[in-house]
C-alpha cells in the first residue's frame, strides 16, 4: 500500500470548495430516468448525455472528482476521445463504482448485501491501467419497525470493508457509502439512532480490516426525516443533527465527508450543507463536501431531453447547479442565488 498516494488523491479530491460528482448510474437507473424526461433509453444515448456532462465549460472550476459507471469509462467523444482523459484535460480526476448493487440478504427479510467482491482484485487492475484514482462502493440500509438489524449492517460493513482495502492495495482511493435510505415515515431521531450505529459499526470493521483512515472517504446520508415522515426537520435541525451524529463517529484521521443527496431536493441538498458550514465550519476535523448526483444533473438532463441542440443551455444549467453546491460548501449559499 502506497500511503501517501492515497493521501494525496484523497486530499486533492477534498480540495478548495468543490465537490464530487456522482455520474455513476447503472444502465437500468440511467434508463428510468431518460424513460421519465421522454429520452430514448440506449447506449447511445447514455453515451450523447455522458458527453454533455464531462464537455461542460468550467465543470473542473467546481468539481474535483467525477463517478463513473463500468460503461462510461469505455465510452468516448464524437472526435473519439476517452471520456476519462476529458474529465483529466478539465481538472477532473476520474473515480468508478465497483459494486454491483444491493441484492436481499439470506434470513433477513426486507434487508439488503451488496455484491461485487468476486474477481474485484482483477478489476483494479483493468481501472488502475485506465487511469483511475479513486472508487466508491454503496451499501443500503433501510429503516422500518425491525430494520436494521446488526447482522445486516455487520455484513455490509465487512463488504465496504473488504472493497476498502483492495482499493487501496491497488492504489485507488475508496469512497465508503454506508446509506442510510430516505423511505419511510421515520423521525429524524430515529434517523439519528441508525445512522449512529451504522457509522460506528462501519468504522468499527474498516480499522479491524486495517484501512488506512488517512486514504479514504466517507460518503454517508444526511440526518434527515423520511420522506413521509408526517414533521418535517428543517434546515437547521438537520445541520445540528448530522454534524453532531458525525463528530460522534468519524475519526478526525478521514481527510473528507461528501454527502449523498438521497432524494432530497437539490435545494434542500443545497441549504443543508451550506448551513452546516455556517454553524460548525470551524469545527470540523475533516472538509464537508456533497457528492450528488440527482440534485447536480437533474436539471440539466430534463433540459436536454437527448436533444443536441439543447446541449448548450443544459451543460450551463449543470454548471451553475454544480456552483450552487461550492457556494454552499464556502457557507455563502442563499435562496437567491437559486434564479
Amino acid at each position: 500500500m502506497d500511503k501517501q498516494l492515497l493521501r494525496n488523491i484523497a486530499q486533492r479530491l477534498m480540495a478548495d470548495d468543490k465537490g464530487l460528482l456522482a455520474m455513476d448510474e447503472s444502465v437500468a437507473t440511467c434508463n428510468k430516468r431518460f424513460a421519465e424526461a421522454g429520452i430514448p433509453q440506449t447506449e447511445e444515448y447514455r453515451r450523447k448525455y455522458r458527453e454533455m456532462i464531462v464537455t461542460t465549460p468550467g465543470l473542473g472550476e467546481c468539481i474535483s472528482g467525477a463517478i463513473l459507471f463500468d460503461e462510461t469509462t469505455k465510452q468516448a467523444a464524437n472526435d473519439g476521445t476517452p471520456f476519462i482523459d476529458l474529465l483529466v484535460k478539465g481538472g477532473i480526476i476520474p473515480g468508478i463504482k465497483l459494486d454491483e448493487g444491493a441484492k436481499a440478504q439470506p434470513a433477513f427479510p426486507g434487508e439488503k448485501v451488496t455484491e461485487g467482491l468476486d474477481g474485484l482484485r482483477e478489476r483494479l487492475k483493468v481501472y488502475v491501467a485506465q487511469g483511475i484514482k479513486f472508487a466508491k462502493w454503496r451499501a443500503v440500509i433501510t429503516i422500518a419497525d425491525d430494520t436494521p438489524t446488526d447482522g445486516s449492517i455487520y455484513a455490509n460493513a465487512h463488504a465496504l470493508a473488504r472493497y476498502a482495502a483492495l482499493c487501496q492495495e491497488a492504489g485507488i482511493v475508496p469512497i465508503v457509502e454506508p446509506e442510510v435510505l430516505m423511505d419511510g415515515s421515520h423521525s429524524i431521531e430515529r434517523c439519528f439512532e441508525v445512522t449512529e450505529r451504522v457509522l460506528h459499526i462501519v468504522f468499527e470493521v474498516l480499522i479491524q480490516q486495517r484501512i488506512y483512515l488517512e486514504g479514504m472517504i466517507l460518503k454517508p446520508n444526511m440526518v434527515v426525516s423520511g420522506l413521509d415522515a408526517a414533521v418535517q426537520a428543517d434546515v437547521e435541525q438537520v445541520a445540528d443533527a448530522t454534524v453532531e451524529c458525525l463528530l460522534r463517529c468519524v475519526p478526525a484521521a478521514v481527510p473528507g465527508v461528501a454527502f449523498l443527496s438521497g432524494g432530497q431536493a437539490a435545494q434542500d441538498a443545497s441549504a443543508h450543507l451550506n448551513a452546516m458550514h455556517i454553524k460548525y465550519n470551524d469545527k470540523l476535523p475533516w472538509a464537508l463536501t456533497f457528492s450528488f448526483a440527482r440534485a447536480v444533473q437533474q436539471p440539466a438532463m430534463e433540459y436536454w431531453a437527448g436533444k443536441d441542440e439543447n446541449v448548450s443551455v443544459a451543460q450551463q444549467l449543470l454548471y451553475k447547479r454544480a456552483s450552487i453546491n461550492n457556494a454552499a460548501r464556502r457557507g455563502e449559499y442563499t435562496p437567491a442565488i437559486e434564479a
